[in-house]
């Protein structure tokens, strides 16, 4: 396994060791002895598997209560992965990461507890699994508007063809970055 740093260095891209020949491929995505180094005492308690559609953005996601870290990877097509530091603490508060992830290069992406996640699907569809540090809480999730000008995220819709990405009600109505609620830590 590589890591790869992110201009934020809590982000980390994880590109496993992929064992292919003419039958496939074998690899290793996740391993609780190589996870405690790179995220010391936090475990895994859900996992979750998601499928949309080319053009979908899903996001920009987190909880103020409960954080959940997220360790994402894609296993069938492609998405632009994208973490924002929401943590009022940290120098890279309001910064954010965006990161192609595919079934085809096999990378994951850790997010850690207090980054708002999201993604656009940039495939004709894709399927993505992810492990989570603690239990979808939707009382205490906040949405984070997906084109916030004070965030300046460059999603690649040029590249699908899309002037605008197809969203939830909720992502839709999601909120500035000035108006959004900080993750503190405890």
């Amino acid at each position: 396994m590589k890591l790869i740093p992110t201009s934020i260095p809590d982000v980390k891209i994880i590109e496993p060791t992929v064992h292919g020949d003419h039958r496939g491929f074998f690899m290793e995505t996740w391993r609780a002895s190589a996870f405690a180094e790179i995220a010391p005492g936090l475990q895994f308690v859900q996992d979750n598997h998601s499928k949309s559609a080319r053009g979908i953005l899903r996001g920009l996601h987190y909880q103020l209560q409960q954080a959940q870290g997220k360790l994402i990877r894609v296993v069938a097509g492609e998405i632009f992965d994208v973490a924002v530091d929401m943590r009022r603490s940290s120098p890279s508060f309001g910064q954010w990461v965006g990161v192609i992830l595919s079934a085809e290069n096999h990378r994951q992406l850790w997010v850690p507890p207090g980054f708002a996640h999201g993604f656009l699907v940039t495939s004709e569809s894709a399927e993505m699994v992810y492990k989570c540090t603690d239990y979808y809480a939707p009382e205490h999730e906040v949405s984070l508007l997906w084109n916030d000008p004070a965030l300046a995220i460059d999603w690649p819709l040029d590249a699908i063809a899309m002037k605008e990405p197809v969203l939830s009600q909720k992502d839709r109505d999601g909120l500035s970055f000035g108006a959004a609620p900080a993750y503190e830590t405890v």
